[in-house]
């Protein structure tokens, strides 16, 4: 009776210009991440991250114009410099928001790295391109962070 329906996960790859251990470090160290962390004009004033696995992370993120909101998650797999795996959810979430698993992968490339998310399964089209915008932008941030 009807086929399985297509799973809706948020896949991007881009290569960095900076060696694989800074990669992995601009993902998981507090003061880089809140350079480069967020969609264009929101800030991060408080990153609390526990960096193991079984560890929590949570990010406030304050857009432009509204209120302070936040999300978190827990670590399931921390292998610097190449993989990082944890949950993601919004504390506030929409009604169309579930939490999603992050898989980070990167690797050395010439003399850069390759780093390649994977986020899902979404619930909606509509959540998954929220975070394809926010995290394309993300990622371009990221590769201009040493």
């Amino acid at each position: 009776m009807g086929g399985q329906s297509e799973r809706l996960v948020l896949r991007l790859s881009c290569v960095l210009h900076a060696p694989d251990e800074t990669v992995f470090r601009a993902l998981t160290d507090p003061g880089l991440l809140a350079k480069w962390w967020g969609p264009s004009g929101f800030t991060t004033p408080g990153i609390d991250l526990d960096l193991r696995v079984g560890g929590r992370y949570r990010f406030g993120m304050q857009p432009p114009v509204g209120d302070l909101f936040h999300l978190t998650g827990e670590f399931l797999e921390v292998r610097p410099p190449r993989r990082l795996v944890y949950t993601f959810r919004w504390e506030e979430p929409d009604p169309d928001d579930r939490e999603t698993v992050v898989e980070l992968a990167v690797s050395p490339v010439g003399d850069g790295a390759e780093l390649s998310l994977s986020q899902g399964d979404f619930a909606t089209p509509a959540r998954l391109e929220l975070h394809r915008s926010g995290l394309a932008r993300q990622l371009r941030e990221a590769s201009r962070t040493r």
